[in-house]
Parts: structure tokens; sequence; C-alpha cells
């Protein structure tokens, strides 16, 4: 069983080596043996948690973490208008039974639809795409693979750190982007909500093969004393990968630790 180390040598711009709370913090009992990598940052005390290091700075593909600057993208080339802009069902069946209907932006990016988050991409094509991804600066920057593959199967890879630095930034709003599309999709990203916090999350499932993924839930919690920011990823196969087992053990963690 791995144990959690507190380290501070992998930084972003946000993070202050001298201010920065060292802890120590045994996740291990959470992940059992899941080839996992899971990221905490306390916003108010400065202090960074890293399970399984060495995980945390690997470049995974971000699948549909990537609905995130995808559709910030989407906004600012006036590709998609507002959350509630809707395209219409190409009337091809697929799997996932909500995906067969018409949706909007925001309930393309509740349930994870993968279509139209394609004809977003293809619509702002690959010029304003690598534009984007380029000033967004997300993971390595390469959109090879395919405009509406590139994220899923293609070339895009990130880092755990990569995501706790895209998501920090995204909530202070210093990506060089609209505040409007900002704003938007935080409304969009929000999948808890109670009197004490609001949770701002977003899934992502990549296949490695037959029956092997990696899975990521990538987001924040805000309380009106504190912001924790969360990155959770790890290998998976069919018994784990459904999307109840992530939000589980994630609440499992924020729980314990008195966020939840």
């Amino acid at each position: 069983m791995k144990k959690l180390l507190i380290s501070l040598i992998i930084t972003t711009s946000f993070i202050s080596v001298d201010r920065a709370q060292i802890k120590e913090v045994d996740f291990g009992k959470y992940f059992d043996s899941l080839n996992a990598a899971f990221i905490l940052y306390d916003n108010k005390n400065e202090s960074l948690y890293q399970y399984n290091i060495e995980r945390c700075n690997k470049e995974f593909m971000p699948a549909s973490t990537f609905k995130i600057p995808n559709s910030i993208i989407g906004l600012e080339t006036g590709v998609i208008k507002d959350a509630d802009h809707l395209w219409k069902w190409d009337s091809t069946k697929r799997s996932i039974d909500e995906w067969n209907r018409d949706h909007t932006l925001r309930s393309a990016i509740k349930y994870s639809v993968v279509p139209y988050y394609q004809e977003l991409a293809r619509q702002v094509g690959e010029k304003q795409m690598q534009h984007y991804v380029d000033i967004l600066d997300y993971g390595n920057k390469n959109i090879g693979g395919g405009i509406d593959l590139f994220w899923l199967s293609g070339d895009l890879r990130i880092t755990p750190m990569q995501q706790l630095d895209f998501l920090r930034k995204f909530y202070d709003e210093s990506l060089p982007v609209s505040k409007r599309s900002i704003e938007i999709v935080k409304d969009i990203l929000v999948v808890d909500s109670t009197d004490n916090y609001i949770m701002r999350a977003k899934t992502g499932t990549a296949r490695l093969g037959e029956d092997s993924y990696v899975c990521w839930y990538v987001g924040y919690v805000e309380k009106a004393e504190n912001l924790f920011f969360f990155v959770l990823n790890f290998n998976a196969d069919e018994s784990n990968v459904k999307l109840k087992f992530r939000r589980e053990l994630l609440n499992r963690i924020l729980t314990d630790m008195n966020i939840l």
C-alpha cells in the first residue's frame, strides 16, 4: 500500500513554496490495489496533497475532462452561443441512451455527450482549436489524431498536476478568455449543491484496451470559508470504470477530510 507524501518540488505558478503547509496523510486505504493518483489543494491554507507523486506527473489522455476547455473554446469562437445552445440529434443510435436525443451545452456536459462535443470541435476547426489549446496552455497542446478524436484517442495528453494548474486558472478567471465564457462553463459544471458547499466537476474515461481504461474525476469544492481543488486519476477495468465508483471514492476521501 502506497503512502501519501506531500511534495512541493513540483509546483504550479499559484503555489508558494515558502508559505505552503507540508502535511502527511495516508490515502492508500482508499485506493487499495488501484493504480491511482490523487491531488488535493487546500486553497486557504496553501496545502498540496499528492498521492503517488510519480503518477501525478505522468501524461494521460484527458478524455472527457477536455469538455471543460472544449466548452470554453466553443463559446469563445461563437460556435456555441450559450448554455442552452441546442443541437438536434443526428438520429444515429448509440450505446448510451442519453446520447440519443437533442442536447444543449448544459445537458451535453452533464451526460458527457461525445457526439455533441465532436461536432463542436469540427465546427471550431483545426486552426482555431490549436490556437485556443495553445493559449490555454492545456497539457502537451498536441491536437494530432483528428479534430474530433484528439482528446479521446489522439495525441493530446495531460498530467494530473497540469489538470490542477488548469482548474486553478479556470476558477481564478486568469485564462486568456472572456469572463462570460468562464462563468457559463462554471455554471454547467455544478454536480452537487448543498447549504454547505458547491461541487463543480467533470469525469473522463479513455479506453486503453479491451478491458482497460484510464479514469478521471477533476474539479473543486467551494465552501464559504475555503476552496478545495481535486484531481482523481486511476486505471480501471469493467468492475470499477463506472461513474458511481469514482464519485463514491472521491466522496469518501472528502468526507473523511471534513470537506463535505
